[in-house]
């Protein structure tokens, strides 16, 4: 595809290197020259100096022959804008980054009317990903497919693990929970596992079930968190405020500290319901004071990675049982982790993989398209949901009798909204969802999953 990104800050460069890595035409177009001199230096894209909504400049990106425009700029109105000209110059998909709340209740409208493909909020999706980690707070990352009928949850084994010994094919004995380890991270390794795969502590491991069977699993590991009922959010940005909206609507106490007091006031009054506190949230003292040991969850949401990360060191050391830290530079995770920091939420990773779902849909309107898609430990493998479609050629047949390509594996099927745990004698048939686990990168239908594919 032909795609023109306006805006290359944190979220548009890490766009641009999705799609720019999967083989499509990418054209960059950002005010700074030295951030476009970087990004077509470091990537296989070209880089346009100018602003986006100009129509001089978006004829010089060949926005009037490209198949999708996406602008992530800072400002709402500068990407709706930008979007429109683009439709009107003859880009065929267009997708804008809106943050502000008041627009963002406004979705339906800006589609249908203005001809937005999709308005992206960035920091809405993060506040759903760690809503989700709150709500089960057992997993250090959760991740729901097929409406929620089947969840990846990632754990690390403790060194008192049950598991540590324990080969893959030996699970449906020693337990009884019906689940599937699907990927496994040990060090810098990241693997599929068969059968034959040993288990030792210290291993990172998705597991796919039901979330009844996830729960009775980590039961039966001695490891299963109850939901939270009071949680301390540091930062009261926009992604504290989505956050703290679900979370009140949950029944969940909530206490959010923040610097400015202007935020303070306007926390104050949109969220009624929450105590709102100003002041430093990286002031241990402070901390300690208004409770935050006492607390069930701690989320560090500051604008600055290195405070998060200092934010959640400290909670952990005053055990809190649930800590979970915005971090936007991916070379900062593996740093965390030798910390002890697990749960970590990256608004940018979010937003790529959302806008990798759609343009690989986009491409692929016809077959068995994604549905959903998230990259699993630290990206190096993915977690796709596709729908079977009626004329696709392995209908019916065993996932015996399919030779799938190699760092492939059929991790559930969904049919009449019931979970199939698939075994070799089982078939897709049209509408089932199938959730796949991929080492292949850049899967855009269910028939690349196969060897002849």
């Amino acid at each position: 595809m032909n795609i023109v990104i306006v805006g290359i800050g944190k979220v548009g460069s890490t766009v641009a290197q999705y799609l720019s890595s999967e083989g499509h035409e990418v054209v960059i177009v950002d005010k700074n020259p030295d951030v476009v001199d970087r990004m077509a230096s470091n990537f296989d894209v070209l880089g346009i100096c100018g602003n986006g909504a100009s129509l001089e400049v978006q004829r010089d990106a060949g926005v009037s022959t490209a198949d999708l425009i996406i602008s992530l700029t800072s400002s709402d109105e500068f990407n709706i804008l930008c979007c429109i000209l683009a439709k009107k110059s003859g880009t065929r998909h267009a997708i804008a980054r809106v943050r502000n709340p008041d627009y963002f209740h406004q979705m339906m409208f800006l589609r249908k009317e203005l001809g937005l493909s999709m308005a992206i909020n960035p920091e809405f999706e993060a506040a759903n990903a760690i809503s989700r980690m709150l709500r089960f707070p057992t997993a250090t990352n959760l991740e729901l497919f097929a409406k929620g009928r089947l969840e990846i949850a990632e754990i690390t084994l403790s060194q008192s693990t049950p598991l540590e010994g324990v080969r893959l094919c030996e699970l449906p004995e020693k337990f009884k929970a019906q689940v599937l380890i699907c990927a496994v991270r040990r060090g810098d390794d990241v693997v599929i596992p068969d059968g034959n795969f040993v288990l030792h502590a210290g291993d990172h491991i998705n597991i796919s079930a039901s979330h009844e069977d996830i729960s009775s699993f980590f039961k039966q590991l001695g490891v299963y968190q109850e939901s939270v009922r009071s949680v301390f959010i540091v930062g009261g940005g926009r992604i504290a405020y989505y956050l703290a909206t679900q979370l009140l609507q949950l029944g969940i106490r909530v206490k959010i500290v923040e610097q400015d007091e202007a935020t303070c006031e306007m926390l104050s009054e949109m969220l009624p319901k929450a105590t709102i506190l100003h002041g430093d949230g990286t002031d241990q003292d402070l901390l300690m004071e208004e409770g935050l040991a006492a607390t069930d969850a701690c989320v560090a949401l500051t604008g600055i990675d290195e405070e998060n990360i200092i934010v959640s060191m400290f909670a952990t050391m005053k055990r809190v049982k649930k800590v979970i830290t915005k971090v936007n530079r991916s070379n900062l995770f593996s740093i965390m982790r030798t910390v002890g920091i697990e749960s970590v939420v990256s608004p940018r990773a979010v937003t790529g993989d959302m806008i990798l779902r759609y343009v690989r849909a986009r491409r692929n309107s016809q077959g068995n398209s994604v549905q959903t898609l998230y990259k699993l430990l630290d990206g190096k493998l993915e977690a796709l949901e596709f729908i079977v479609s009626e004329n696709a050629s392995f209908v019916g047949k065993t996932l015996r009798d399919l030779e799938f390509k190699k760092g492939i594996l059929v991790a559930g099927i969904v049919r009449d909204r019931k979970l199939i745990h698939p075994q070799g004698n089982d078939v897709m048939l049209p509408g089932d969802l199938v959730v796949i686990i991929s080492s292949v990168v850049g899967l855009r239908d269910l028939r690349d999953t196969l060897a002849e594919g």
